[in-house]
């Protein structure tokens, strides 16, 4: 009975936790042309290179240690809120020496172009901030979907007051302003996750614990910069060899093409706290039958979200933008692949195996930057974006390899993703080829649209009948 409870919190958690990803992105999309009419484009580059900074030196600061939750989640089932207490401990202690560090030897005018004052803030930031993904991942693992959403909600909705507020409030320093409406809302709920992660795990110090997270944490810290160089060394290198403009021109299709990682990043969350049980039970072939459903669904939203991209560009950008409508095929299957080498990563995340995982992201991130010195420079910013993808199909073919014949686990179908992979990049560079054509395109989709619910009817049947009863005995 435990174990059908266990099915039905998972589906019930899942779904919803899709939904409010899926709802809160959409309110940041919403509000960007708001913040591009309040604020300059140098304005929003300040704020945004802020927001680079906090992605790069998060992953060095908080010690990767989140990536152990899954596990010890069924490692110390008895005691799972003093190791989350323990750990975010250690992850805070940290960042406050780096902070301390910082205070010292930071420069009077000064560094990473800007002021003292935002450099001490961002290590303050840093510090307490990981609180709020160690209270989030606690809830996600025990299916407390209620309090998981409800933390959210209120740091969107904060930050988007906060922030208009602030900008009005400091017309003259509007870049700083944006900064303040991020930081300011996101500390004052990681204070109160802080508070509360101590209050019920009442623990501070544990050797075991701390053990355990850095033997699982320290080797992802690697895979997390190699996976931010992979996305991001990209802008760099085309302003090296090519125009600001091209720069311009990317970045907007690739914000576009990356709002499918929004669906498909809240389906992997919502998927990882079942994984864990199923395989802790060494139940594969549940997650093997299962994982095929969602792989596919993956796929077919994969190629509708490339055939829309037009009218997305057009819709969120001024006519000069609407170029960048070609970088979002390119990068919509990167997400896709993304996707599908997650659940290998998982796997590896569940062994402990995590050095794996960083090895494999570095010789990605190297292939990557090799073939953007060849091809930039010779077809221009696009030839960027199928780097990137091939450098993400790389990743995922290193993983399927380390699974298989390092791990020796044979959990997925891999041939079939394979060819799903490969058959859906051959029909969304395809659509892209119709990009032009407005109506064949539709026909098209609506093609794709038909026979989905022709021929995998019953998947869409069983699906809509277990969110109805907001239970599933297939998951239990």
């Amino acid at each position: 009975m435990a174990e059908k409870g266990n099915g039905e919190k998972a589906v019930r958690s899942g779904f919803w936790y899709v939904v409010s990803n899926v709802l809160i992105r959409a309110v940041g999309i919403i509000t960007a042309p708001i913040y591009t009419r309040l604020l300059t484009t140098a304005e929003t580059g300040y704020a945004n290179n802020f927001n680079n900074y906090v992605s790069i030196f998060t992953v060095i600061t908080c010690l990767c240690l989140i990536y152990s939750v899954g596990r010890a989640k069924l490692d110390f089932k008895q005691d799972f809120d003093a190791y989350m207490s323990s750990i975010q401990a250690l992850s805070s202690g940290f960042a406050l020496i780096v902070l301390l560090l910082m205070a010292i030897f930071c420069p009077a005018d000064g560094m990473l172009l800007f002021p003292r004052h935002i450099v001490l803030l961002l290590f303050a930031y840093l510090a307490l901030y990981p609180s709020i993904d160690y209270m989030q991942y606690k809830y996600r693992f025990s299916y407390q979907y209620k309090e998981n959403i409800l933390i959210s909600v209120i740091i969107c909705i904060t930050t988007v007051f906060a922030t208009v507020g602030l900008i009005f409030l400091m017309p003259h320093d509007k870049g700083y302003a944006k900064i303040l409406g991020t930081v300011l809302p996101g500390m004052a709920v990681a204070l109160w996750c802080y508070i509360n992660l101590l209050r019920k795990g009442k623990t501070l110090v544990n050797l075991e614990y701390w053990g355990y997270a850095l033997k699982i944490g320290l080797p992802m810290i690697p895979h997390g910069l190699a996976l931010i160089l992979l996305a991001r060394i990209d802008t760099t290198m085309i302003s090296k060899y090519c125009t600001f403009g091209d720069v311009g021109l990317y970045t907007s299709g690739y914000t576009i093409g990356t709002l499918l990682m929004f669906i498909t990043n809240a389906v992997s969350q919502a998927w990882l706290p079942w994984f864990n049980e199923k395989l802790y039970a060494d139940k594969t072939s549940e997650i093997r039958e299962k994982n095929k459903i969602l792989m596919f669904y993956g796929c077919v939203l994969t190629i509708l979200f490339i055939m829309a991209a037009p009218e997305a560009v057009k819709i969120l950008f001024a006519p000069p933008y609407w170029d960048a409508m070609w970088v979002v095929p390119p990068v919509a299957l990167g997400t896709l692949c993304q996707y599908f080498y997650t659940n290998y990563v998982n796997a590896e995340l569940f062994t402990g195996n995590t050095a794996l995982i960083a090895i494999n992201s570095i010789i990605a991130a190297v292939i990557n930057i090799g073939l953007n010195a060849y091809y930039i420079p010779r077809y221009g910013y696009i030839a960027a974006a199928y780097t990137t993808l091939a450098g993400y199909f790389i990743l995922m073919v290193l993983h399927c390899l380390s699974m298989r014949f390092i791990l020796r686990m044979k959990i997925y179908d891999d041939i079939l993703y394979f060819i799903l992979m490969l058959l859906t990049s051959a029909l969304g560079i395809g659509a892209a080829a119709l990009y032009n054509n407005c109506i064949m395109r539709y026909v098209l989709a609506a093609g794709t649209a038909v026979a989905i619910i022709i021929f995998r009817r019953r998947d869409a049947a069983f699906l809509i009948n277990r969110l109805k009863t907001r239970g599933n005995k297939e998951l239990s």
